[in-house]
């Protein structure tokens, strides 16, 4: 981190919806971090940020300097019973941000909150395999190369790779979970 004020870790609340908004609208036009083409409005990304924390997984952002830094979340990674101990993390960092460590940081207290939550796997869908940022962050995290679909996304006028890490979270596969 730099010298100026470390980023305060705290739970989304409603006020925080615009700051995300802004955020994600960048990457949606300019990255490949998301394959989602049209950028909600704020009233969409706090229907989102109530809707993921209603369900019982948590949304965190990080704020430095007065202002939203970025932002992490953890949801269902699909819909199906049978996947309910595994969760799909989202880490998004201010473009200005980036490489300060703020995504290690965001990353470890998701990990730590769904930990928390008796969560027992963690998997990250990772927008482009030449998005080595991202590979790097969940590697140092503990996360695994799973595997990759080739071509499986059109955006920006090129076909993407999407990429599969994943993490054991708790004690992982031993034993059953708690809501069994």
């Amino acid at each position: 981190m730099s010298e100026r004020t470390p980023p305060t870790l705290r739970d989304a609340v409603p006020g925080d919806a615009d700051a995300i908004t802004a955020l994600y609208a960048a990457e949606v036009a300019g990255g490949v971090n998301t394959y989602e083409l049209v950028a909600p409005d704020a009233a969409e990304m706090a229907r989102r940020i109530a809707a993921v924390q209603a369900a019982g997984y948590p949304w965190l952002v990080a704020e430095r300097d007065g202002r939203l830094a970025g932002y992490a979340y953890a949801s269902s990674f699909r819909a199906r019973a049978a996947y309910r101990s595994t969760v799909e993390d989202s880490v998004y960092v201010a473009a200005d941000m980036q490489g300060m460590g703020l995504g290690t940081r965001l990353l470890a207290a998701l990990i730590a909150a769904c930990e928390a939550r008796g969560f027992r796997q963690m998997v990250a869908v990772i927008g482009d395999q030449a998005n080595l940022a991202s590979r790097r962050l969940h590697a140092r995290a503990g996360f695994h190369p799973i595997g990759t679909f080739p071509g499986i996304a059109w955006k920006h006028g090129r076909w993407l790779d999407t990429v599969f890490m994943q993490r054991p979270l708790g004690a992982g596969t031993a034993g059953s979970p708690d809501h069994d």
